[in-house]
């Protein structure tokens, strides 16, 4: 009976398998892979984020070696090119530029279209002759950043054209300017030179004394009284056409006082007439309301320069990845 009551227990506590025994080949193998494991995320010349610890994949067989992914954080982007100049510090010669350049459009617009409009014997004939002036002048604005444009692309034929409409336009227009300047400049010169100032005044007045005094004088003949009298008269009207003269030199003070300008910056080694400064104004003032094409053209091109600047400055640049 004992022999079966012991035969019967079963027992509670299994044995645990043995492991399958490696060899020393397999051993020493997973150890140079351990270590090679270790030595690869512990590195100093990897920057692994703080937050994201390194992890070793376990081999899956050992013939497969084992691989280390790390994360790689690439480098910040240089910001010292990038700031040291930004779209909004860009040069506002551009604006400056079109606002000066539509500025003289106008004006010139202004100016040859009253001046063509002038010049119509009735008013259908000079209503065509402000639409030719104004078509003009919008011509000569926008024709040479049109012919830059062409030239840039090659197409060098198209680009002559334009330049030559655009000469036709500006010459049109530039005549135009000169009639309005030299009109407007001679209607208010005469104006000036025929004003009545006092002295002018006391002229008038005794060559009209004189005058009645010949006609005195000289009702009864000719004789000594009369000569003397005829005399007073010849004084009197040299005096007053002296300071008729002296009213005309002051009707433009601006040509005066621009030949002392010259003649005293100059030492006295040139001394131009006021004539020639007259006709350097009168081509300055036909000459630079019809400039605004080219300033415009020169924006257009300074603008389109700094874009191409800020655009190579501010494309990003790769980064080499440690």
């Amino acid at each position: 009976m004992a022999d079966d009551t012991s035969a019967s227990i079963i027992t509670l506590h299994q044995p645990r398998p043995k492991k399958a025994t490696k060899t020393a080949a397999e051993r020493a193998r997973e150890y140079r892979q351990r270590k090679k494991a270790e030595k690869s995320v512990a590195a100093p010349d990897l920057p692994v984020a703080a937050s994201v610890p390194a992890t070793v994949s376990t081999p899956v067989a050992a013939s497969v070696p084992a691989t280390v992914s790390t994360p790689v954080t690439p480098l910040p982007p240089s910001t010292a090119t990038s700031g040291a100049i930004t779209p909004s510090r860009r040069s506002a010669a551009p604006i400056l530029l079109t606002i000066a350049a539509l500025a003289l459009a106008v004006v010139g617009m202004t100016m040859n279209g009253w001046f063509a409009r002038s010049l119509g014997s009735t008013d259908t004939a000079g209503w065509l002759f402000l639409v030719i002036g104004v078509a003009a002048d919008l011509v000569a604005l926008v024709m040479p950043s049109c012919a830059a444009g062409l030239w840039q692309a090659g197409q060098r034929t198209t680009a002559l054209a334009a330049w030559a409409v655009w000469l036709m336009t500006f010459v049109f227009a530039v005549t135009a300017g000169i009639g309005f300047a030299s009109l407007n400049i001679t209607d208010t010169t005469m104006a000036r030179a025929a004003r009545a100032t006092p002295a002018v005044t006391t002229a008038h007045a005794a060559l009209n004394d004189a005058m009645a005094a010949r006609d005195r004088e000289c009702k009864g003949g000719v004789g000594k009284f009369c000569r003397e009298r005829e005399t007073a008269v010849s004084e009197r009207r040299q005096a007053v056409d002296m300071a008729m003269r002296a009213v005309e030199h002051t009707a433009d003070p601006q040509t005066e006082a621009a030949v002392r300008i010259v003649a005293w910056t100059s030492l006295g080694m040139l001394r131009p007439t006021p004539d020639d400064f007259a006709m350097l104004r009168l081509v300055l003032l036909a000459l630079l309301p019809q400039i605004g094409g080219i300033l415009l053209m020169v924006g257009r091109v300074h603008r389109s320069g700094q874009q191409a600047v800020f655009d190579r400055i501010e494309a990003p640049q790769p980064h080499p990845m440690r």
